[in-house]
């Protein structure tokens, strides 16, 4: 199903809000989801499937598919002057499942690029989350986590095209080595409180993007499986 957008958009207006999906998610359907050993899937990309995964384009397109990499089966997304995301709409109580978790690596850097300005707002990797403004569109808010390749690790700011609405954090930055995996774990209420002062108590969407349509570069990115967890 396609989610519906905001009426009347043209691409100027796309592109004022350049941190990308965050106008895909004016409405999220209710979800109760079913724990797993304290686990909380999100992105089952091991077991092959995209469920729930849906694919918007803002630029050319981001290839996305399935791969097996080392052995295991993993979401490989090829940027090439593309940007272009996958989101998944699901409401997330963080007062049972704070932390989210994953694992990534890219397979070059985007180096040389002032990710704090419009034209430099392009990222080899990022995982994001969303929470949602309903009609009131302007009280969405994301945060980005994303591996850098200029900003320094643990350098946080807010998006070139969204202002405060989006907050980027660096997880990586060009010190990480190239393919090999990184994993990541996030309290995701904790980052909100930290970046917003706001203590938020749900989610509706998790996003990915691997995007150089700012750059016009080229970036290898992958993503391993995505979860929430009580701890």
């Amino acid at each position: 199903m396609t989610i519906p957008l905001y009426p009347a958009h043209t691409s100027a207006t796309w592109t004022i809000v350049k941190h990308k999906l965050l106008l895909c998610l004016a409405m999220w359907l209710p979800h109760h989801p079913v724990l797993a050993d304290n686990k909380l899937p999100i992105g089952e990309f091991r077991q092959n499937r995209l469920d729930g995964w849906e694919h918007k384009s803002f630029k050319g397109e981001t290839q996305y598919r399935l791969q097996a990499i080392d052995g295991v089966t993993a979401l490989v997304a090829d940027s090439r002057a593309t940007g272009s995301g996958l989101f998944k709409e699901q409401r997330i109580d963080l007062t049972q499942t704070p932390f989210l978790n994953w694992s990534w690596r890219i397979g070059n850097r985007l180096s040389g690029l002032n990710e704090q300005s419009k034209a430099g707002d392009d990222y080899a990797a990022r995982v994001y989350v969303v929470v949602k403004g309903g009609l009131a569109f302007w009280q969405t808010k994301a945060v980005n986590y994303v591996w850098a390749g200029n900003s320094k690790r643990d350098s946080v700011w807010p998006n070139a095209f969204a202002g405060d609405h989006a907050m980027m954090m660096a997880l990586r930055d060009q010190e990480a080595p190239l393919n090999v995996w990184e994993h990541e774990k996030r309290n995701i209420r904790a980052d909100f409180k930290q970046l917003f002062g706001e203590d938020i108590i749900a989610i509706d969407a998790v996003a990915i993007m691997t995007d150089t349509d700012n750059s016009g570069g080229q970036v290898f990115a992958v993503y391993g499986d995505i979860w929430f967890s009580k701890d």
